[in-house]
């Protein structure tokens, strides 16, 4: 008769379910975004004070991408009890309704998180919302507009960083482009993690992310003009958009040469974690080093989480 687990494990094992479940990996990168955004804003994150405003933001696109990642999962189960049987939902390791109700908790503090630093932030973060909930429930089903809707959710999350200062949203707003590029690029190629990819399919992805990588480098020699940037400030940018080109676009070469599920899987896993290095670039070029290494932080973090959680 197989044994059953002892009550005292019972709650560690729930535990490991819901970490499971919210992709803690994940969510570490959505951080990033939002420094990103604060340093476009004009904002020093380090060292000293700075606005109190962030805090705010950080939880709150913590909340929004973890209810995402949590319903998408919900409406996912029955795919994923074909696919993906060992997930905490189909697996039963979590309830249906509580994951639901979870999800949709998070949300809603999302945006109460936002609105607590202004009505701009908070308009930002139920577009996400918007976003979020038609990709999980619409979105993810179409080939081409899928991917450009999981993008617009990164796009915001950037924006919502920005919303600090209003005044700069409103001119700095097609920065946004970049994440959607990117993340459509990664989401376009994650549809094969189970069955493998078409190689056309990651052949589009590698020329958005060359696209992007080339924008970041423009940005990084173009940006600094205000005194005191120096050179080394510069080429700090320029080498962090040459280590995200390093780190991507040689597992998506290999992803286009085989189309292997595994090799996709492990280019997904680059693009998703190597994305807090497109925020890097963006937050030395507008804010200098130091931001962006508050900015490479989440990315460590984001990097340690993957190696306890999946990252797909």
């Amino acid at each position: 008769m197989p044994s059953r687990p002892t009550p005292s494990r019972q709650p560690a094992g729930r535990a490991r379910a819901w970490f499971e479940l919210l992709r803690p990996a994940n969510v570490a990168t959505s951080l990033a975004d939002v420094l990103a955004g604060a340093s476009v804003a004009g904002l020093a994150l380090v060292p000293g004070p700075v606005a109190p405003g962030l805090g705010w933001l950080l939880a709150a696109t913590a909340c929004l991408y973890a209810g995402g990642i949590v319903l998408n999962d919900v409406f996912d189960r029955a795919i994923d009890a074909r696919e993906r049987p060992e997930r905490p939902i189909p697996s039963g390791r979590i309830a249906v309704r509580h994951a639901a109700l979870a999800g949709a908790t998070l949300l809603a503090a999302g945006v109460a998180a936002a609105a607590a630093v202004g009505a701009v932030a908070a308009a930002v973060a139920a577009a996400i919302v918007l976003a979020v909930l038609s990709y999980d429930a619409w979105g993810k089903h179409h080939a081409f507009l899928g991917p450009v809707n999981m993008g617009l959710c990164r796009a915001l999350n950037l924006l919502l960083g920005i919303a600090l200062m209003p005044a700069v949203l409103a001119r700095a707003w097609p920065l946004g482009l970049l994440p959607l590029a990117y993340i459509a690029a990664v989401t376009m190629v994650s549809r094969g993690e189970v069955h493998g990819a078409r190689r056309p399919v990651v052949v589009v992805a590698i020329v958005l992310l060359t696209g992007v990588i080339a924008s970041l480098i423009a940005i990084a020699l173009t940006r600094p003009i205000a005194p005191g940037f120096t050179s080394v400030q510069i080429a700090w940018a320029v080498a962090l958009a040459c280590g995200l080109a390093w780190r991507v676009l040689p597992a998506f070469a290999r992803a286009a040469s085989t189309t292997a599920a595994i090799d996709i899987r492990r280019a997904v896993r680059a693009g998703v974690l190597s994305l807090v290095l497109a925020d890097a670039v963006l937050a030395a070029a507008y804010a200098g080093i130091m931001n962006s290494l508050a900015v490479l932080v989440t990315g460590l973090l984001a990097w340690w989480l993957a190696r306890l959680f999946a990252v797909t």
